[in-house]
């Protein structure tokens, strides 16, 4: 119960009652309602500064939850880098070595991303720079692997034109040394047997009997197999490919037609005695795009080192070519 108050009239010579006016009525309850709510707000600051609520709870598990995922990519990312980097330096100096190509520089395989800002959506948020960092670097790896991709496409694609490129190559004698009767001429100025003049002989005379057998010395398709070319008879040309033909003429006959594939060491046809010649004697010429080359450099392939140090020796003599 509220109290009383009096206050003494002078006049009356009394105590009267206090009345309170309606305006201090208001201004009272104005004050105390103005009290409990800057309380009520005071309470709920310190409230949910000490207490979270659930929803606040999860929010801050998953912002954790992201933060812990970006640290890991960031070290996952380190580690693929050392990786790459060190297959992108046996890829320079290994692979890019051997089939005897450039390697790529390190400008081309680390190259950034110009241009617009790439990364603005990112900006704004309370880890913007781990996040914009991390999305940064693996941009930059997913590139640098693109690169490294493609550049092991073009080390298998040289790898398999090798493999062709060994069994293309003409390596192998085409006729086997035990139905030689001689080496009878080498590569290089000999005399003409039918002019005595010096003239270049483009390829090697193998002197055989009639009949002997003349093998395929490089894997490839036969070009030509007749004998419409001056002063070769019957002669067989072979496309090899990467550049190198072989010529077999002075045939007596052929094994092969022309189109067909043949395999090194192929039986194509058989020593004769056809065209400009002066005896029984295979002529053997390779080119290599288009230019004659000496077979001496190009029978690895079946002979000894004996076999080919005595070839060798024969090829030097500057004598009469057969043809």
């Amino acid at each position: 119960m509220a109290k009383v108050k009096y206050y003494y009239d002078s006049e009356s010579l009394s105590y009267q009652k206090i009345r309170p006016k309606k305006r201090e009525h208001l201004k009272n309850f104005t004050l105390m309602l103005a009290s409990a709510i800057v309380f009520m707000i005071l309470g709920f600051v310190v409230f949910t500064t000490i207490f979270e609520s659930p929803k606040e709870k999860e929010l801050k598990r998953q912002l954790e939850f992201v933060k812990l995922n970006e640290e890991l990519h960031a070290k996952k990312i380190v580690r693929l880098s050392e990786v790459l980097a060190d297959i992108q330096d046996r890829d320079n100096n290994i692979y890019r070595l051997y089939f005897e190509v450039n390697p790529i520089p390190d400008e081309q395989r680390k190259a950034g991303f110009g241009g617009v800002n790439r990364y603005k959506a990112l900006e704004g948020f309370d880890n913007s720079d781990m996040i914009i960092d991390v999305t940064k670097n693996m941009d930059i790896l997913s590139k640098q692997l693109y690169v490294q991709s493609k550049s092991l496409d073009e080390i298998v694609k040289l790898a398999a034109d090798k493999e062709k490129l060994l069994a293309a190559i003409p390596a192998i004698q085409p006729v086997e040394n035990k139905n030689l009767t001689r080496m009878a001429s080498g590569y290089g100025w000999r005399s003409d047997p039918f002019t005595k003049a010096r003239k270049k002989h483009l390829g090697m005379d193998f002197s055989a009997p009639v009949g002997t057998p003349v093998y395929a010395s490089g894997d490839g398709y036969v070009e030509r197999a007749d004998q419409n070319s001056a002063g070769f008879g019957k002669h067989i040309r072979i496309e090899h490919g990467f550049g190198y033909v072989s010529l077999y003429a002075h045939l007596s006959n052929y094994n092969v037609r022309k189109g067909q594939k043949v395999k090194r060491g192929d039986l194509i046809g058989f020593v004769g005695n056809t065209g400009r010649s002066q005896g029984p004697h295979l002529h053997y010429e390779i080119h290599k795009n288009r230019t004659a080359i000496n077979p001496i450099n190009f029978y690895y392939g079946n002979l000894s080192p004996e076999e080919f140090e005595a070839m060798q020796k024969a090829a030097q003599i500057e004598g009469q070519s057969l043809d």
